[in-house]
């Protein structure tokens, strides 16, 4: 079912920023962002990271072995994420760690929880683009994402981040 575009909004449903996790500088420029919208704007967090699935068939156990190493890194650092956005807004973000490929379960998760209203992406500033999910909003991804999308420049500054949140 879908909403007329001028029908007043649920004034108790709140906006739930979905920030995608990885060690980018850009990612600290998007979850700043998001963490700051959240403080100003009410609303919660929610952190998605996805870890491809491994390839290593020859030996079963090796790639387990490496799958679990994955997940658990993987976790870690959500956890890490997590604790800053605690931080920055006092609330505790809803996590979404998904196996496969990023931009598949990307949008499974935004197609499964209707709570999320607003994708908050950082793009890359160096040479290599803009990153992948960046990139990909207007290939792969193009008409998949049923929601906003905010890129936020990478290379932001902490206090331009604050003075436009």
């Amino acid at each position: 079912m879908t909403t007329p575009i001028d029908a007043p909004m649920d004034a108790e449903a709140p906006r739930t920023f979905l920030v995608v996790v990885d060690r980018s500088a850009e990612m600290r420029a998007a979850l700043r962002y998001a963490c700051r919208r959240v403080t100003h704007t009410g609303g919660t967090i929610a952190l998605f990271h996805a870890v491809p699935q491994t390839e290593f068939h020859h030996f079963k156990t090796i790639g387990d072995l490496m799958d679990h190493e994955a997940r658990t890194e993987a976790e870690r650092r959500l956890q890490e994420v997590a604790g800053d956005v605690h931080r920055q807004t006092g609330k505790f973000p809803e996590l979404y760690f998904r196996q496969g490929d990023a931009l598949e379960e990307l949008t499974k998760v935004i197609a499964e929880h209707p709570a999320i209203s607003i994708l908050v992406l950082g793009a890359g500033t160096g040479t290599e683009g803009p990153g992948p999910i960046v990139s990909a909003l207007s290939g792969k991804l193009a008409g998949k994402i049923n929601i906003p999308v905010t890129i936020v420049p990478g290379d932001l500054t902490v206090e331009r981040i604050d003075d436009i949140s």
